[in-house]
C-alpha cells in the first residue's frame, strides 16, 4: 500500500484484507492497525442496497487485494453508489478510497479533525465531492429508506469534536457503528492469524521475558491477544508494570526473532491478574465503550449529548451491531445497546 507513510502505523506497506459475509446482504473487510505490536482489527462494511449497488461505511486501505474483494461484489451487486466516513478520526482511508469510486456520493462527518486549526477538506486528503453529512437522517436522507442514521456530536474540550455517525440499515436489522461500542472474547481476531507477520505481535506480548522464544499454539496466541486487548484499553492497565527507564534497553537482543529487539517497558504482575482483568473487562463478548472513548463522553455536556443519541438509536429496530473495530457482529439489540451506555 503505497499511501502508508501519511500514516506510519503497522502494517505499513503490507495491508492484508479479509472479507466476511455476514449474511443479510452485509459483508465485512478487516484489515490490521497498531503500534508497537499492539494490532487490533480495522474494519470496512458493506452493504447491498435493495434498488442495486453498494454502501461503503467506514473505507479501509484501497489495496489492490481489498479492491479485487469488493469488485467480487460490484460484479454481483451493483457499483458503490455511496461511501460514508462515519468518524474524525484520521485511521480511514476515506480520502485515497474515495477517490477510486468518483460515482459514488462521498459524505463525512461534518468535523474533521485538524490541528493545530481548522482545516479545509481539500487540505484534509479528502476529494472535492466531498459532502457533510447531515447530523440526523431526519435533517435528510440521501441514501433513500434502506437507512436511519443518527451523528454521535460531542464536545469535550476547546477546538476539538467526536463524532460516530450510526446507521440502522433496516433491511438486515444492522447496527452501523464506528468506535463508540465494541466487544471481543479472548479468541483472537482471524485478520490477526492470517498472516505470519501478524502473528508475530501475538507472540510477542505472550512473552514473560524480553529474550524469551515463546511455541507457537493456541493458548501461547491468546495469551498474547488478552495482552494487546489490555494495552489498547488502558495503555499501562493495572495487571502490567510499567518501566519506561534504562533496565528494558539494557535487556534488548540483538537478533530477537520477534522484532523490537525484544524491547518490554513493562512486566505483567502474574498471569492469574492478567486474566481477571481481561475476563473483567471482555465479560466473553459482551459489549462495552472503550475507556477514552468513556473519558470523552462524560467531559462536558457530553452525558447529556450521549444519553439523547442513545434514546435516538434505541427506538430502531435491530438485533445485531458492527463497530468497526475488535469483534463483529455482536448480537445484541435496542436493549442491550441502552445498557452498554447506561
Amino acid at each position: 500500500y503505497p499511501l502508508w507513510l501519511a500514516l506510519p502505523v503497522a502494517p505499513y506497506s503490507r495491508r492484508k484484507t479479509i472479507r466476511r459475509d455476514l449474511g443479510r446482504g452485509v459483508w465485512t473487510f478487516d484489515q490490521m492497525i497498531g503500534i508497537y505490536y499492539v494490532h487490533v482489527p480495522i474494519r470496512m462494511t458493506v452493504v447491498k442496497l435493495r434498488r442495486g449497488g453498494l454502501f461503503v461505511y467506514a473505507p479501509v486501505a484501497a489495496t489492490d487485494e481489498c479492491l479485487a474483494l469488493l469488485k467480487e461484489l460490484t460484479d454481483a451487486h451493483g457499483p458503490v453508489k455511496h461511501i460514508v466516513l462515519p468518524s474524525v478520526a484520521v485511521e480511514h482511508k476515506a480520502g485515497p478510497f474515495a477517490r477510486k469510486f468518483p460515482a459514488a456520493t462521498f459524505h463525512v462527518c461534518d468535523q474533521q479533525y485538524s490541528f493545530p486549526v481548522p482545516l479545509p477538506n481539500a487540505f484534509l486528503g479528502l476529494p472535492p465531492w466531498t459532502q457533510p453529512l447531515p447530523r440526523s437522517s431526519k435533517d435528510g436522507n440521501p441514501f433513500g429508506d434502506d437507512f436511519d442514521f443518527d451523528v454521535l456530536t460531542v464536545k469535550p474540550g476547546p477546538g476539538s469534536y467526536y463524532q460516530d455517525a450510526t446507521f440502522v440499515h433496516k433491511p438486515s436489522k444492522t447496527l452501523l457503528l464506528c468506535d463508540a461500542l465494541f466487544a471481543t472474547t479472548e479468541a483472537p481476531p482471524p485478520i490477526l492469524e492470517s498472516d505470519p507477520e501478524y502473528v508475530r505481535a501475538l507472540l510477542f506480548h505472550a512473552r514473560d521475558g524480553p529474550l524469551e522464544r515463546v511455541a507457537d499454539t493456541p493458548e501461547n496466541r491468546r495469551k498474547g491477544w488478552r495482552r494487546i486487548v489490555l494495552l489498547f484499553n488502558f495503555f499501562f492497565p493495572g495487571a502490567a508494570t510499567p518501566d519506561l527507564g534504562l533496565k528494558p534497553l539494557l535487556a534488548l537482543g540483538p537478533f530477537e526473532p520477534y522484532g523490537w529487539r525484544g524491547w518490554k517497558p513493562f512486566e505483567w504482575k502474574s498471569e492469574a491478574k492478567e486474566r481477571r482483568a481481561f475476563e473483567a473487562f471482555a465479560q466473553n463478548g459482551k459489549p462495552t465503550i472503550l475507556p477514552i472513548i468513556q473519558i470523552i463522553l462524560a467531559r462536558g455536556d457530553s452525558g447529556a449529548a450521549t444519553a439523547a443519541w442513545v434514546s435516538r438509536v434505541s427506538t430502531w429496530a435491530f438485533d445485531r451491531v458492527v463497530p468497526q473495530h475488535l469483534d463483529a457482529p455482536v448480537d445484541v439489540g435496542p436493549a442491550g445497546f441502552a445498557a452498554t451506555f447506561a
